[in-house]
């Protein structure tokens, strides 16, 4: 353990402290920002909004994507627009960010808390229906928890880290079961899983551009589906439900001032021109951290091997939750951020009371898994 600092600090360079994952910015972020100013089109309305839900959609195959103010604000929306309601329930994993819940329990719906697989961090497909067979029936409107008598209107697998999860496999039994398929691929802009983008294998899904994320819009989020129409819906709640006119002001239902401003859209823009230079940097560093881990007690975590991952976080592997709490002290000591795993959901107060299964390999992540320093370097 004791040289990890040093090879970290010969990776990144001799800077005091060594952060995560800072922003990088080496394209058109400023001369797009310097333009939108200009225009004077620095809010919800502008082109750079228009051309990167353009973009985003070309890039990631899909039928539409709109701009939203925020990953967590993305992941509200996708679930309204996919039926989630008062009192339902939705399924998702308890080894995820606050947000993943949070955005389930705005629209008064209550996370239904299923273990994850050890190799992807993600929602366990196996676990998943394990849960269906137990507790589910298939009705005339939907899937329904045969023991609370509550409609379960999604489910929300969540790309751990941008590593994929088995969500071609989950997306088969959603489909079994008449359950609604959105992924929470805040983590995940630009990995693939058999060639595909996350955020393609959803009815509606959702993206985050935070500051730490692969590309950011200083704070942001993006909505996307191939049913336009769910898109189009998406877009209406999230500029407040607003009919569109050239000087009334009517909103035919309860929407949401969910939009992204232009000048994120601008910073946005500039970052997803350099999406493919940021991730061919941050893979080459992964390899380096490879070769130095290879012959060390602590494992370094990988993807699948169908997995074309992003390389948003590097995370390792300690030996129990000793250990990773040792590596914690030694590292952020030495002036190097690292961080563990989230705290699991259904630990949190205000989900102490939500259905979880036994969360035997969240557990088991939650007491070993530490992210290390992930930056690009160009």
């Amino acid at each position: 353990m004791k040289n990890i600092p040093s090879f970290i600090r010969e990776l990144y360079g001799s800077q005091e402290f060594i952060p995560l994952h800072p922003p990088i910015f080496i394209g058109n972020e400023k001369s797009y920002l310097n333009e939108t100013i200009e225009s004077t089109f620095v809010s919800s309305v502008g082109a750079f909004v228009d051309r990167f839900e353009e973009q985003t959609a070309n890039l990631l195959g899909v039928s539409k994507s709109v701009a939203v103010v925020n990953g967590t604000s993305a992941l509200q929306l996708a679930l309204r627009v996919a039926g989630v309601q008062n009192k339902d329930e939705v399924i998702t994993q308890s080894l995820s960010f606050v947000a993943t819940a949070n955005a389930i329990s705005y629209l008064g719906a209550s996370p239904v808390f299923i273990d994850v697989d050890l190799d992807t961090m993600g929602l366990s497909p196996h676990h998943l229906n394990n849960f269906l067979n137990e507790y589910a029936e298939n009705r005339e409107d939907g899937c329904y928890n045969k023991i609370t008598g509550k409609k379960i209107s999604a489910c929300v697998p969540m790309h751990t880290f941008g590593m994929m999860c088995r969500v071609d496999e989950i997306s088969v039994i959603c489909d079994d079961w008449n359950i609604p398929l959105v992924e929470d691929a805040a983590e995940a802009f630009g990995s693939k899983l058999n060639n595909q983008y996350a955020g393609s294998f959803g009815l509606i899904n959702a993206f985050s551009f935070n500051g730490n994320k692969i590309i950011t819009a200083g704070g942001g989020g993006l909505v996307c589906s191939n049913t336009i129409s769910m898109a189009d819906k998406a877009k209406h709640l999230s500029t407040t439900a607003k009919k569109g006119h050239n000087w009334e002001y009517f909103h035919d239902e309860l929407g949401y001032n969910f939009r992204m401003p232009n000048v994120n859209a601008a910073i946005a823009l500039g970052q997803l021109e350099c999406l493919s230079i940021l991730i061919s940097s941050k893979k080459e560093i992964f390899k380096k951290y490879q070769d130095f881990f290879e012959s060390s007690p602590i494992k370094l975590i990988s993807p699948l091997d169908n997995c074309l991952w992003n390389h948003w976080l590097f995370s390792v592997c300690l030996e129990n939750r000793e250990e990773r709490d040792a590596f914690l002290r030694y590292t952020n000591e030495n002036k190097i951020m690292t961080r563990p795993i989230w705290n699991l959901l259904f630990k949190l107060p205000m989900y102490k009371s939500c259905y979880r299964d036994d969360q035997k390999n969240a557990i088991y992540l939650e007491d070993r898994i530490v992210n290390i320093p992930s930056g690009a370097k160009v």
